[in-house]
């Protein structure tokens, strides 16, 4: 069966003339509609930008290939969930171009702030240029890429640490929490601020006894590090897991609390056998019943404006 890459190019060299977005890109849209009142200046602190690949070509050593998920699209999202402004972050499948993240904080304007991905090549003067353009911290993805070894991550995080202090960005964690656990020492001691992603790797079915997750509370507490309340992966039929990660998480600091949707939704774990080349769809998730978990985790609407409004605010400089 052809995937719709496929279906595309196939009917682009027979002559058909196809509008790639109508074909190609499918990522979902709410569903549900929010049930409560979102405070205007409210941020979706986790995005991501996927470019037509003729456009934005994806890196050689990539994992995965998601389908595309185009700003216009995203304002659509947003435009459902009453949401105002937009953090997006470079995703694995592009390396260390960020174009296509540039090319979606552009479209946002002031409303939107952007995370990039950068090697130790990266000169002076691109983080220069990335900075005018929106970006206010980097991501460093030890797990997408599979860096297992506690002495690599330390070396890349205080590598990273050490151009970062300079500039008053923060860095960006996506790693496990035996990983965090792992580096906690030099966690602590970091000149920048600290995010980790999706609830810094806690898995809902483990509830807040799983080994590593006292550490992040504890981090979480002395205001050394974020984190962001955006759920992983795709559609779930119980969420109800998440419900005492969240709440201890926001206990211990409501001050250092971020939301996001993680749309599109990429799958970033394709099934055995497709190989990296081949598009890997979407999730298709309901954020708006996403959203509406929010009230849930956090009942007093002025706690919720920290996380959705005020936290972001001060982080990425809106």
């Amino acid at each position: 069966m052809l995937t719709r890459r496929e279906f595309v190019v196939g009917a682009v060299a027979a002559g058909v003339i196809l509008r790639t977005q109508t074909v190609f890109a499918k990522p979902s849209q709410p569903m549900t509609q929010v049930n409560f009142e979102v405070p205007p200046g409210a941020c979706d602190c986790h995005t991501h930008i996927h470019g037509d690949p003729a456009q934005f070509p994806f890196f050689a050593g990539r994992v995965y290939t998601p389908e595309m998920a185009l700003p216009e699209e995203m304002a659509r999202l947003h435009k459902a969930l009453h949401i105002q402004r937009v953090v997006i972050v470079t995703p694995s499948v592009y390396g260390v171009d960020n174009s296509a993240t540039l090319w979606g904080i552009k479209a946002r304007g002031n409303d939107g702030r952007g995370v990039a991905v950068i090697s130790d090549k990266t000169p002076d003067s691109e983080l220069d240029a990335l900075g005018q353009a929106g970006i206010r911290g980097i991501r460093l993805n030890l797990k997408t890429v599979g860096i297992t070894d506690p002495a690599v991550a330390v070396q890349m995080f205080q590598a990273s640490a050490e151009r970062m202090k300079k500039r008053n960005w923060h860095i960006q964690l996506f790693a496990s929490m035996e990983m965090i656990q792992a580096i906690k020492a030099q966690l602590t001691a970091s000149p920048v601020p600290l995010v980790f992603d999706h609830f810094a790797g806690a898995e809902p079915e483990k509830s807040v006894e799983q080994p590593g997750f006292a550490g992040i509370l504890d981090l979480v507490r002395a205001g050394k590090a974020y984190v962001k309340i955006s759920i992983p992966e795709g559609p779930r039929h119980d969420y109800s897991g998440f419900i005492p990660l969240a709440k201890a998480l926001i206990a211990a600091n409501p001050d250092r609390i971020l939301w996001g949707t993680n749309w599109p939704h990429p799958n970033s774990m394709p099934p055995a056998g497709r190989k990296p080349t081949e598009v890997t769809p979407l999730y298709q998730v309901d954020d708006g019943l996403v959203l509406n978990l929010l009230p849930v985790w956090a009942p007093d609407p002025a706690v919720r404006k920290k996380i959705l409004v005020d936290n972001p605010a001060r982080l990425y400089g809106f």
